[in-house]
């Protein structure tokens, strides 16, 4: 199993997981052009991803994948809610439920409920049932429960929110209405908090770790970097970027 990005931030999401033949699609927040020049680097046909998974309605995420679905014939999973939100019309989709894997291939998604300010948000994991590897992708959440520790351990790898450092966004140019959304209880996982996450759930096989969705205004990779490498328990963490997201890596 492996994962990439096309990109990770405000400005558009798209992240790729593959095992085999099987290739995943979650969210896709790039315009259909956009989103073509992006993939064309990682050698894929748009006709080829198997799947869409939506995490939440929110257009960095959820914006051109009505058209790229429509366009390619791509099914779509996601929460009732989420299909409600995004106005989803001219092509069925499949229901994602909270705690209720589906398989596709030899890889199982877990959709896992977390909160955010959206109407029915999901976050993943991906288990590649012929050699157990575990893969975790955990945005878009604005605190961190019981729940998601236990479903985010014992994983080999982990795509993780680092959403915005507590200071810059204090100081930083958003709106106040804006900077009590991110920072509150439904918005954006903060340095702090994603490290305290990782300071819970159960590292010990974690191989690869993801730092993503760090935004340009009250974030940067090299505080990101700086902190997580504080760390001895998890590995050197690879710093998805807004514009290149990351090249594969296997799981």
């Amino acid at each position: 199993m492996r994962i990439a990005s096309l990109g990770s931030g405000s400005r558009g999401n798209a992240t790729l997981v593959q095992h085999r033949d099987t290739t995943l699609l979650i969210d896709n927040g790039f315009s259909l052009r956009k989103f073509m020049q992006r993939l064309d680097r990682f050698e894929i046909e748009p006709d080829s991803i198997d799947a869409v998974l939506l995490t939440h309605e929110h257009g960095d995420h959820s914006g051109g994948v009505a058209r790229l679905c429509a366009n390619y014939s791509i099914p779509l999973w996601t929460a009732v809610g989420t299909a409600r939100a995004v106005l989803i019309a001219g092509f069925d989709y499949h229901r994602l439920v909270a705690g209720q894997a589906i398989t596709f291939g030899q890889i199982e998604v877990l959709p896992v409920t977390v909160p955010h300010d959206a109407n029915e948000p999901l976050q993943f994991i991906f288990h590649q049932i012929d050699n157990g590897k575990r893969l975790g992708i955990l945005t878009d959440t604005g605190h961190v429960t019981r729940h998601i520790v236990d479903a985010f351990s014992c994983l080999d790898a982990l795509l993780l929110e680092f959403n915005y450092d507590a200071e810059m966004l204090t100081s930083g140019p958003y709106p106040e209405s804006l900077k009590q959304r991110v920072g509150g209880s439904h918005g954006h996982l903060s340095n702090q908090q994603s490290l305290e996450f990782l300071r819970r759930i159960d590292t010990s096989s974690l191989s690869c770790l993801i730092a993503a969705h760090i935004s340009e205004k009250n974030n940067t990779t090299a505080i990101v970097d700086s902190l997580i490498r504080q760390l001895d328990e998890v590995p050197a963490p690879v710093v998805a970027d807004q514009e290149i997201g990351f090249d594969w890596i296997s799981i």
